[in-house]
């Protein structure tokens, strides 16, 4: 069996510094948090203790893990983190980024620069900190017997991607497929990615990146400091792997594969009058549902009552300490 790792991007939003640094160069683009919620909302920096979690449902679930790497800036650490723990490793951005690329606020940009990890295995998972492992899942979830990638995406019908263009993040994945539609005639507008736990080929990654049709726009999102619609998005990866024949799609929601499910558990209005109600509805349809895998999103909806609720489920699914905590 091929080693996988797992890779995680983290950022302390209510770090001091961070804070003096991330609004100093958002007055530089003359941007304001308020302006653009979605791009520079604090919901895209706020630690509600998800890698904490995640990290358990790791060493419950997925124990097979080869090493975790945790990308960080500002030299930020989590306090309750293990750092002497044999499978993980701190990489900082500036181990990654060209210098003048830095500081940077963009996680898209981050996503461009993964490759560059020293010592990251030549298959990998990418995970966002509020992704998890639901229950135990074997390799062959991930990577087929030919090491290919199995990617999961969460549509399939004509214009998926296309049917959501007021948000930012729709809009690079739009970027992407038409890209990639221009470059080598392959239309991947009816499907889109399941936004969770991601399946990439370091080399394949390595060579987009230098693809004469793709380096300029991978390189300009390098140096972009904070998201915007013009992103690279990491989803151009996957689609470049499946024109190449290095990966396999997988929808998530077709009925042979229900057992796969990949559940989003996202703020919804119609669960605002009664927080208590939503959480339990959530934590009810996860354990009704038994997802291979399960994201909270933290919007820019997320109230500190719904952030509080989701913390508690949360709890109730990983109440026991993993051993990348600090045991005191």
């Amino acid at each position: 069996m091929q080693k996988i790792d797992l890779v995680y991007m983290w950022v302390d939003g209510s770090d001091p510094e961070w804070l003096k640094t991330k609004n100093h160069y958002l007055a530089l683009a003359g941007m304001e948090t308020q302006d653009s919620p979605e791009i520079s909302g604090d919901n895209r920096w706020r630690d509600n203790d998800e890698l904490k979690y995640s990290l358990r449902s790791v060493e419950k679930n997925a124990p097979w893990i080869n090493h975790i790497y945790i990308i960080t800036g500002f030299n930020q650490i989590p306090k309750w983190l293990n750092i002497n723990h044999p499978k993980i490793t701190i990489i900082p951005h500036e181990s990654i980024f060209p210098a003048d690329a830095l500081p940077t606020f963009n996680s898209n940009a981050i996503e461009m620069c993964i490759p560059n990890i020293p010592e990251l295995s030549e298959h990998f998972l990418l995970a966002n900190d509020d992704c998890f492992f639901f229950r135990p899942l074997k390799p062959s979830f991930f990577f087929d017997s030919y090491g290919r990638a199995i990617v999961w995406y969460g549509h399939k019908s004509k214009n998926a991607i296309t049917r959501r263009v007021h948000s930012a993040y729709i809009k690079t994945l739009i970027l992407a497929t038409h890209k990639i539609l221009d470059i080598f005639g392959r239309d991947y507008t009816s499907v889109c990615p399941s936004h969770n736990i991601d399946t990439y080929i370091k080399s394949s990654m390595l060579a987009a990146k230098e693809h004469p049709a793709l380096k300029d726009y991978i390189e300009k999102t390098i140096y972009t400091k904070f998201r915007t619609e013009h992103d690279a998005q990491r989803w151009v990866f996957n689609l470049y792997d499946n024109i190449h024949g290095r990966n396999v799609l997988k929808r998530v929601r077709n009925k042979k594969l229900a057992k796969h499910w990949i559940y989003n558990l996202i703020y919804r209005k119609r669960f605002s009058d009664s927080p208590v109600y939503y959480t339990n509805l959530a934590q009810s349809n996860i354990m009704s549902v038994k997802p291979s895998l399960f994201c909270v999103n933290d919007t820019e909806n997320s109230t500190a009552e719904i952030r509080r609720n989701n913390h508690e489920i949360l709890e109730k699914l990983f109440p026991n300490k993993s051993s990348f905590e600090k045991h005191v």
